[in-house]
């Protein structure tokens, strides 16, 4: 860890996230989840996003179990876990993936299976691209902290 400048890191993080704001990755609710994140919580937004992370899975995994069930009809449930996915990325601002559940949810509205399996497919990939980027800017995140915490001792000249 020791090289590493907490500035340079700093604007790697502003960086990276205007480069997902830029790709429309997330929108303005995520600065509001980073505003909220303080001294007394300073891993607040990793702690929620990794929830997201956690309830996210599950949910992935409930979807692609309704769909690959060859006896599947039940697209009323699948408009239910559409519906949480939704949600909850909302509520972080992953805009492209929520964007990604409400053309889901139209296809499952009109029992299309095709475009259901379709959009799975572009949610599962919007969702990986989404964890993927998250991770590294929790990362350079936590080498800033670390890198921010470290403090040399001054030589003194007797």
């Amino acid at each position: 860890m020791l090289g590493l400048d907490p500035h340079r890191l700093w604007a790697d993080m502003n960086r990276l996230l205007a480069l997902l704001f830029h790709q429309g990755v997330l929108d303005e609710q995520f600065l509001q989840l980073q505003q909220l994140q303080d001294e007394s919580s300073p891993n607040f937004v990793s702690e929620v996003v990794n929830i997201y992370f956690y309830e996210s899975d599950k949910l992935l995994r409930n979807l692609r179990n309704l769909l690959t069930d060859r006896e599947f009809s039940d697209y009323k449930k699948m408009g239910s876990h559409l519906n949480q996915f939704m949600g909850s990325s909302s509520s972080i601002g992953a805009k492209r993936v929520r964007n990604v559940c409400v053309a889901f949810r139209a296809a499952s509205e009109q029992n299309n299976r095709a475009g259901c399996l379709r959009a799975l497919q572009l949610l599962e990939h919007e969702y990986c691209y989404l964890k993927d980027k998250m991770h590294e800017l929790f990362h350079i995140e936590q080498q800033r902290v670390l890198a921010a915490g470290v403090r040399y001792p001054i030589a003194q000249n007797n």
